[in-house]
């Protein structure tokens, strides 16, 4: 009877794995970064700093017609972090990137659950940081519709950090995380429709975090809202994208937020099949308000190295209630080869406030991409350079005369991502 109920068994997983997607994927991305300058101005006795470090991640995806089911590993591996022959990892990066269940709930309805990347639009508030080794991701329950062209997503998240679930009771709901907008409470509304040429999106986001008191006590949450719109429109060579957004309420420390605003307006044109080249500029607020309050909008939750320069010199980390910015920027991308491509950028930045000195100027930024795809992996390549204005070395506290002459990053990443197993095809 039992060998009956087995064959029973395996023959309806059978019938349901032959029903559904499975899919087995990997990736495997070392990159190795010479840093003399990058995020910030280097002095001119200190030495340049060398790496390695190596991303790995394993992802299994499962899809029926009634819901589907995604999970990535992830190690991100500094090359020497460990010792020979020590029995653990002593950098403790391994992870759950992602750990998710999306339920079919019918007529455009669906739920997402669980730990996923938030990514929407051009990724300018939210987004998935993929060019970060740890990557971003959220943990968060979305409610989704979506029919024809148009998709709401709602979602919210309740963060704890409790280390012992057996006194729930006693540790109450305070959060103790801490830093880069980690938010205790988040909710939003995300909206889009798109038409032939043109397509609109609406965010309205809300986000609490912990405060405490002067014996570093819970002492209440500081909501932070931001709202604003994506647009894009495209027409055969031309292309057009504009953000803008505000930021009102408090952020981290009770500070009130008012005024605090966010525009950006991108062109792109492609000359040829061979050359495209883009154009923008973006006008981020800062702070020029009293103690206690601050005009400084921050971008929160998206993607900040694919803005205002691949050295990262603002808000990445950083940047976070200061003189705001100004970025003019022009880009072109050329095809070199079949698989082949070359971005060169040049960025202009200025404070959108003054400096203490009445300087605005802050400097202006070089970017060079190069790009090769092989059979199955692809080599990438970069370069960037730094030329600080008087207003940067203010800015970042060091003197001209401190500082090194070059302000430089050059990396080289290799990226693979094997296909080990796709039952759809």
């Amino acid at each position: 009877m039992r060998k009956q109920y087995l064959l029973i068994t395996l023959l309806a997983l059978v019938v349901q794995f032959a029903q559904a997607q499975f899919t087995l994927d990997g990736e495997l991305r070392p990159r190795a970064e010479y840093r003399h300058g990058f995020g910030n101005l280097i002095a001119d006795d200190a030495d340049a700093g060398f790496g390695i470090s190596t991303r790995a991640r394993l992802n299994a995806g499962f899809k029926t017609e009634a819901y589907q089911f995604y999970l990535s590993l992830q190690d991100v591996m500094v090359w020497g972090e460990n010792r020979q022959i020590l029995p653990y990892d002593q950098n403790n990066s391994f992870a759950i990137f992602q750990a998710w269940a999306q339920l079919n709930l019918g007529s455009g309805w669906s739920t997402k659950l669980g730990r996923q990347v938030i990514s929407y639009d051009d990724q300018r508030i939210f987004g998935g940081l993929d060019w970060a080794q740890q990557g971003r991701n959220h943990d968060a329950a979305l409610l989704k519709y979506s029919k024809g062209n148009f998709l709401m997503d709602v979602g919210v998240a309740f963060s704890q950090d409790y280390s012992n679930p057996t006194g729930f009771q006693s540790v109450g709901t305070a959060y103790n995380t801490t830093g880069y907008f980690t938010y205790k409470t988040m909710q939003y509304l995300y909206l889009k429709q798109a038409w032939d040429k043109f397509s609109g999106s609406l965010l309205v986001l809300n986000n609490g975090f912990q405060d405490f008191d002067g014996a570093n006590a819970p002492d209440g949450v500081s909501n932070l809202q931001t709202l604003g719109t994506h647009l894009e429109y495209k027409a055969g060579a031309l292309g057009f994208a504009a953000n803008a957004f505000l930021q009102t309420g408090k952020r981290q420390g009770d500070v009130d937020v008012k005024g605090a605003y966010l525009l950006g307006l991108d062109l792109s044109y492609k000359v040829s099949p061979k050359v495209g080249l883009g154009a923008g500029l973006e006008i981020i607020s800062g702070n020029d308000a009293d103690a206690g309050e601050t005009g400084a909008f921050f971008p929160l939750y998206g993607t900040n190295h694919k803005f205002n320069g691949f050295m990262d010199y603002f808000y990445v980390g950083n940047h976070a209630n200061s003189v705001g910015l100004f970025d003019v920027h022009l880009s072109a991308n050329f095809k070199l080869g079949e698989k082949s491509s070359l971005l060169v950028k040049a960025l202009n930045f200025s404070g959108e406030q003054e400096l203490p000195s009445g300087e605005k100027s802050l400097g202006t930024e070089i970017d060079l991409v190069f790009s090769q795809a092989f059979n199955g992996y692809a080599l990438k390549l970069g370069y960037s350079q730094m030329f600080a204005a008087d207003g940067m070395y203010e800015l970042k506290g060091i003197t001209e005369d401190a500082a090194a002459n070059g302000q430089s990053w050059t990396w080289a990443m290799l990226v693979i991502k094997p296909k080990f197993l796709n039952t759809a095809k």
